[in-house]
């Protein structure tokens, strides 16, 4: 990769970073950050992983960085951090799959891991321990909010990038 070419990698990724960490702030002081039930701004973001590579550690990095302020400390910010690289990864991968111009595909990515991987931990923390009925009930939760919150937000984010040609500016050819 040329140095510019790295150099907007970086910037790309601190940006992402940067907002993904200050939304889910704000969506943690309105209380809807953690828990079962997550509205995080910040979700919406996951969309930028379809439009460059820089959304990779961009959102792995703010969701860890968000997690700080987690009620369930280190267990949030590693299985948040994973779930949220997990995501990006694979929807960066499918990136190619688009329906008129979005990237629909690439936003399941995020509700799914989101759903499983944070509906297990939340469910641990229950008073009465781990069991499937409760996991079932947590994945739900978390996977309804991510899905409201990426797709709510993130097509309109994508449509955006898509109409100001920002899409160009976003990719590396």
């Amino acid at each position: 990769m040329h140095t510019n070419k790295k150099t907007l990698f970086l910037v790309q990724g601190a940006v992402i970073a940067a907002l993904y960490a200050a939304l889910t702030y704000a969506a943690g002081l309105a209380g809807l950050a953690y828990g079962n039930v997550q509205f995080r701004f910040s979700e919406a973001l996951t969309v930028l992983a379809a439009f460059t590579p820089a959304a990779i550690p961009g959102l792995a990095v703010g969701c860890l960085l968000g997690n700080l302020g987690s009620p369930y400390g280190a267990a949030d910010i590693i299985c948040g951090t994973l779930a949220t690289l997990l995501a990006a990864l694979c929807s960066y991968g499918t990136r190619k799959i688009r329906i008129k111009g979005i990237p629909f595909v690439s936003l399941i990515f995020p509700v799914l891991f989101n759903a499983v991987i944070v509906g297990a931990e939340i469910v641990l923390f229950l008073p009465e321990g781990f069991s499937v009925q409760g996991f079932l009930i947590n994945a739900l939760w978390v996977g309804l909010g991510e899905l409201a919150v990426c797709y709510a937000g993130g097509v309109p984010l994508a449509l955006a990038i898509e109409r100001t040609q920002l899409s160009k500016l976003l990719q590396y050819k």
